[in-house]
């Protein structure tokens, strides 16, 4: 069953500040993490995994409000944000990156583990590989297969496409960037015009540090392909089926208003996980932890029953 949530849309002032960030070698690649400050050595810990496009910097409100609860980090991850690209970057290929990182800083001990969009998909191939070592999945509008075409598909359709996908990325670089800040607020967001201000610049200075980045088109093509594939692939391979073999509690979070994942998709998706509870956010765009991050900071806290 759901949980319905009205929204504040009040500014949280926390989200202004800065995570410390670290480079860690991962599979030959310098890893940007990013850390949580100010967190007890005694907390469980988390791994914040971003989506297509996006970085980090996604999750610096959510992680600052679970400050007290868990001690998180949140990488970019190959060819996004500050980490150069893997020599691949596919969905079972940041895994394999993000699952050698979760070695690294916490070996062995269970970690709360967030995904959103793409990163989702991610959280849910890493999760099912080591279900005992999940202690909760909370999953942001994931990129999981959809039943029916959608404009969602057509777009990754489209993106995946030799050569028509760098064409679709370079056309709309050229538009004036004012043009496609706007159309980007009004793609991710729900309410562009309720956001605070600190989000609008983290998504305007994300967007300009894409724009600059040299690996950054290449990525977007890869993560896009490798979605498009995951939608295509057959039953015994299909990301559900991975969704079947997590048994930690698994929290799904779907905004009203996302127009990259349809959140008719929920009911399908909480009955594919085996202990799954669902939070709906009629106003919310794609990105909940960046638009509502106190809506899904509540729900986290909230015991599954």
């Amino acid at each position: 069953m759901d949980s319905y949530a009205g929204v504040t849309n009040a500014s949280v002032p926390l989200g202004a500040q800065a995570w410390p960030d670290r480079k860690v070698p991962v599979s030959g690649v310098d890893v940007l993490v990013r850390d949580i400050p100010g967190t007890a050595s005694d907390l469980p810990p988390a791994l914040f995994v971003h989506g297509l496009g996006g970085s980090s910097l996604n999750w610096t409100t959510l992680g600052l409000l679970l400050s007290d609860t868990v001690r998180g980090i949140a990488p970019d991850l190959p060819g996004f944000g500050q980490t150069p690209p893997a020599a691949r970057g596919g969905i079972n290929d940041q895994a394999e990156v993000v699952g050698r990182l979760w070695d690294a800083e916490f070996g062995d001990e269970p970690i709360h583990l967030f995904g959103n969009s793409m990163g989702g998909s991610v959280a849910v191939a890493l999760a099912a590989r080591r279900p005992e070592r999940v202690a909760s999945l909370t999953l942001i509008s994931p990129a999981l297969p959809h039943p029916r075409a959608s404009v969602t598909a057509l777009w990754f359709a489209a993106l995946s496409t030799p050569r028509l996908g760098r064409v679709v990325l370079e056309r709309s670089k050229q538009l004036p960037f004012e043009r496609r800040l706007q159309a980007g607020y009004g793609l991710i967001f729900g309410e562009p015009d309720a956001l605070p201000p600190d989000v609008r610049q983290a998504y305007e200075e994300e967007l300009r540090a894409r724009d600059a980045s040299p690996w950054g088109p290449q990525a977007t093509l890869d993560g896009a392909r490798s979605i498009l594939l995951s939608y295509l692939a057959p039953p015994r391979r299909s990301l559900w089926v991975e969704a079947s073999k997590i048994t930690c509690p698994v929290l799904l979070v779907y905004g009203g208003r996302d127009r990259l994942v349809d959140a008719k998709i929920r009911t399908k998706a909480q009955a594919a996980f085996p202990d799954a509870r669902s939070l709906y956010l009629p106003q919310s765009g794609h990105v909940a932890q960046m638009e509502h991050p106190q809506e899904v900071e509540r729900a986290f806290r909230q015991p599954c029953t």
